[in-house]
């Protein structure tokens, strides 16, 4: 009994049997539907019936209503049964989905656990020190491989001299090529004792122009 119970066949025909009994139901709620549908339509004919003949014929009209008084009683059993039906069929759904539900979760419970196997808050601890370790290390080489210079500093007295023979040297083919030295080099490398002499000799030569003319003017007022 058991071994068919967890069998194959009959576990699947477990699993089916909700799906079949909706089904079944709703196959069953489809004709009652028609049949109200008919019986309310049965209920305006004798309706109208009864209106047509109640002055002409009383008994005819009498049997129209009694007609449709049948289709009524008939009609609230019909809805009753459709009632109970949806009912049923909610209810099925509901324990189906309940059931499934279950299910995916028990498969749910069954994959966490074989994912964590042997897995411990212990191992999990450990892994998170370790992780924080190798985090340390990572910044201490950092810090060392950017803190540490890859090579000697520039000697900045060195290199302003080795600027000022640069300097040196341009000047220098700048006089070879033109052949003298340019004039602004030429006048701030005078001394200042010849610039003095220049000056001195520039001052002489004036009075003795001015000497000439008074000399020239007398000569001139004598004649």
């Amino acid at each position: 009994m058991w071994g068919s119970w967890f069998g194959g066949n009959s576990a699947q025909r477990r699993r089916d049997a909700p799906k079949k009994a909706i089904l079944d139901l709703r196959q069953q709620l489809d004709m009652l539907q028609k049949r109200e549908r008919h019986l309310e339509n049965q209920m305006a004919n004798e309706e109208k019936k009864a209106k047509e003949t109640v002055n002409s014929n009383k008994t005819a009209a009498r049997a129209a209503l009694k007609r449709k008084k049948q289709h009524e009683q008939t009609l609230e059993q019909t809805s009753n049964q459709i009632s109970m039906l949806e009912q049923q069929i909610y209810s099925i759904e509901s324990a189906n989905i309940n059931q499934e539900t279950l299910a995916a979760m028990k498969n749910a419970g069954a994959a966490m656990k074989a994912i964590h196997g042997k897995m411990t808050m212990e191992d999990v601890d450990a892994t998170m020190e370790n992780l924080r370790e190798q985090d340390e290390l990572t910044k201490e080489i950092g810090n060392a491989i950017t803190s540490m210079p890859i090579s000697e500093p520039v000697d900045e007295d060195e290199l302003e001299a080795d600027l000022q023979a640069l300097e040196q040297e341009n000047l220098n083919e700048r006089m070879l090529k033109t052949g003298n030295v340019p004039v602004s080099d030429s006048v701030t490398k005078l001394p200042a004792a010849a610039n003095g002499e220049l000056k001195g000799k520039s001052k002489a030569t004036e009075e003795l122009d001015e000497e000439e003319e008074l000399r020239k003017l007398q000569a001139e007022m004598a004649m």
